[in-house]
């Protein structure tokens, strides 16, 4: 046989595939990652069962729980009170159809405007669960489907997102003993609850429930709650909530957790219990991987459903990407929906830039967490000579009208460049005001640009001009001293 006579043997990296990219799940990630190698006209399929479109973060995470804060914060008349008095209520008798009911509306609506986008980008739905058959195949299986159909592809996101962790330890029950999923099938407020683990999402429906009138205790066995954020930002959300008769067992270990109809014991490994109607368990997040069949296409996760990536989202298998809950740190939304964008671009060779630097942290406590950029502590560690620079929101004409008397914005500047290094918020519209801040450090400005800027009055944003005046008057201060 000569040379001219061997069959070609095709390149199972080049096709033919059925699509460009097949994204499996359509949380943030998976949608802005089939949306964005739609926009560079390839063709693009999503894999999701049809009851979870949205994927997790608009099904029970994300969207439900921020809709229900919102509720929970008009019903209560909670940010009304400083003018009000304290016993101000919208409805004195709240319930959790009362709270459902928006949250029911809000995640509808939020389906519709994910299917359309998609749609619209000419992106496929595949409705089933997705898993691997190999590197460039999938299998989707439909409820209900005798057999699953194939679907090939030149590229692959996994964006498959996350559920609670459950300890083998403890019997969920689905009414008394919880994960954060089952707070969303409540049939009443409970008059206390214990939160087992002070992280976002614990300390998230801590603040929830104390502000509907629950007994909250908060239990973890680390020394301090929400450790990633500024400690100043962080007393001032504890002494908020021990206002709202919060109580905090840090350093505590739960060894078990028991249940009838009567409510919950909690016991801890120092031997004290704890009673409540209700027990929360917010112990970390585990990737959704179990189903994806990881093996057949030369992957694996971790103990907590991980899968390891690379700086462009690639996975060891080159034309797999993976975004999202499923890989880890942070695990926001918002930072997914970056991933999923980015992983796209780089499958295609696109050019693509990330600011992981000035990407913003979010925290939808009551009142809300938000900071970008670096903390007293980095900065303290790594030498970097700095100011801060404080504005409280009772200081402001915005702050007396919305009536948040406890609200404050912090600045770190760099004494020497005047860049600003870090923006940390406790208060009304923190997640919205950090945007600000992290516009002037991605940019590269200064603080001077908020000394000498006009910023409109009265506004929370004025917050701004306030703490950077602090900051600049105290390194001028200090400049006139060593004269």
């Amino acid at each position: 046989m000569s040379a001219e006579d061997v069959p070609d043997v095709p390149d199972p990296d080049e096709g033919p595939f059925d699509y460009d990219l097949v994204v499996v799940g359509s949380g943030p990630g998976g949608q802005k990652a089939a949306i964005a190698a739609a926009k560079l006209g390839y063709r693009v399929a999503v894999i999701e069962r049809r009851h979870m479109m949205g994927g997790v973060s608009v099904n029970t995470g994300t969207i439900p729980s921020k809709t229900l804060r919102e509720a929970v914060l008009y019903l209560t008349g909670m940010s009304q009170r400083e003018m009000y008095g304290a016993s101000y209520r919208v409805k004195s008798d709240i319930t959790m159809d009362d709270l459902f009911a928006r949250t029911h509306h809000v995640i509808g609506r939020e389906i519709e405007v994910i299917r359309a986008q998609l749609l619209r980008n000419h992106v496929d739905i595949l409705n089933g669960t997705g898993s691997f058959v190999d590197a460039h195949t999938l299998a989707v299986a439909e409820d209900g489907a005798s057999h699953p159909s194939l679907v090939t592809a030149k590229f692959v996101v996994i964006s498959t997102g996350s559920k609670p962790h459950r300890p083998e330890s403890v019997q969920f029950d689905e009414s008394r003993v919880l994960d954060s999923d089952g707070v969303l099938s409540l049939e009443k407020v409970p008059a206390s609850i214990v939160v087992v683990g002070a992280g976002i999402i614990g300390i998230e429906y801590a603040s929830i429930f104390a502000a509907l009138g629950s007994r909250v205790t908060v239990i973890d066995q680390r020394p301090a709650m929400l450790e990633m954020c500024d400690p100043e930002v962080t007393e001032s959300l504890k002494f908020h909530l021990r206002d709202l008769s919060v109580s905090f067992r840090f350093g505590e270990q739960v060894s078990g957790v028991e249940s009838n109809t009567h409510g919950t014991v909690t016991r801890l490994a120092s031997g004290k219990a704890i009673a409540a109607d209700a027990v929360m368990y917010s112990a970390g997040r585990q990737g959704q991987t179990d189903s994806l069949e990881l093996e057949k296409a030369g992957l694996s996760a971790d103990s907590r459903g991980r899968i390891k990536v690379d700086d462009q989202y690639r996975t060891v298998v080159p034309n797999i990407f993976a975004v999202g809950d499923v890989i880890g740190f942070p695990a926001l939304a918002a930072t997914s929906m970056n991933q999923g964008r980015l992983a796209a671009y780089h499958a295609f060779g696109e050019p693509a830039r990330e600011l992981q630097s000035v990407q913003p942290i979010g925290i939808y406590t009551i009142p809300e967490i938000s900071y970008c950029g670096r903390t007293e502590d980095e900065l303290t560690t790594a030498a970097v000579p700095y100011e801060v620079g404080i504005a409280r929101y009772r200081e402001l004409a915005r702050g007396q009208i919305v009536g948040d008397s406890y609200g404050m914005l912090k600045l770190l500047v760099h004494t020497e460049t005047r860049e600003l290094l870090g923006v940390h918020i406790f208060g009304t519209s923190a997640t919205d005001l950090v945007h600000i801040g992290q516009a002037i450090m991605a940019c590269g400005g200064t603080v001077d640009y908020l000394v000498d800027t006009v910023l409109n009055y009265p506004t929370l944003s004025e917050a701004y001009k306030v703490a950077a005046l602090d900051a600049t008057n105290k390194i001028r201060q200090v400049a006139r001293f060593s004269q």
